[in-house]
């Protein structure tokens, strides 16, 4: 029998509750939906954030729309394209470590965790050679926009402003992926409770609500791709 299940206490009436069970809840059914309702309160707060980053981007894509097409041709689309197949491939990774977690199956949840985790790092990876590949080519926020000709793919005319466009990718891009370095640090926390037997099939909550986390990591990038890649 798992830790969750096997360690129980006795509650003010002397019903046996488990261990996991926080004093304040009644059942566990309402300690499951409260962790959710505040995970999603969580959300709406982050949705009214990148909100206002995607409002601004709206406002700056109008007014220079020459500007934002020239300078996009510089982001590395294949790079682009695989962290999108790999942020999705973990969201997948992410769903099933729930249902695994739901039914009780820790090797299989702790199976599918290493797999979230590592798809997460990939991305990290890739987006530091990106990111390297801005520096390298002069590409960078504000005045130190100074692009270097080598560096650069070869017949696009980038604008003196360039400059605004690299500071909202470097500001949005930046924000996203400290979300995943977040994401990432929170599953490691998750892969070693459920590797001490934290989880069962009665108590799953946080394996639940941080793949949910990472559900809207994965829906911001969806936005941020074409964004800044393709449109």
């Amino acid at each position: 029998m798992s830790t969750a299940t096997a360690t129980e206490h006795a509650s003010g009436d002397g019903r046996a509750r488990p261990k996991w069970l926080l004093h304040h809840f009644d059942t566990p059914a309402q300690q499951f939906g409260t962790a959710r309702l505040g995970m999603w309160l969580f959300l709406a707060q982050e949705v009214l954030f990148f909100g206002a980053l995607f409002v601004i981007y709206s406002v700056f894509r109008a007014s220079y729309p020459e500007m934002f097409k020239a300078a996009s041709q510089q982001l590395d689309k294949i790079m682009g394209t695989t962290n999108t197949v790999v942020l999705i491939f973990s969201s997948l990774t992410a769903a099933l470590a729930v249902n695994a977690a739901q039914k009780g199956k820790r090797h299989a949840t702790s199976l599918y965790l290493l797999v979230t985790i590592a798809c997460a790092c990939v991305f990290l990876a890739i987006k530091f050679f990106e990111y390297q590949h801005k520096f390298d080519a002069g590409l960078l926020p504000g005045p130190a926009f100074k692009p270097i000709d080598e560096h650069l793919v070869k017949g696009l005319d980038l604008k003196s402003n360039s400059g605004s466009f690299f500071a909202l990718y470097f500001m949005m891009t930046g924000l996203h992926a400290l979300h995943v370095v977040v994401g990432i640090v929170v599953f490691i926390w998750i892969l070693i409770r459920n590797l001490r037997g934290n989880f069962s099939k009665e108590y799953f909550t946080a394996v639940d609500i941080t793949a949910l986390y990472w559900h809207f990591v994965d829906l911001v990038w969806i936005f941020l791709f074409p964004l800044f890649y393709l449109i």
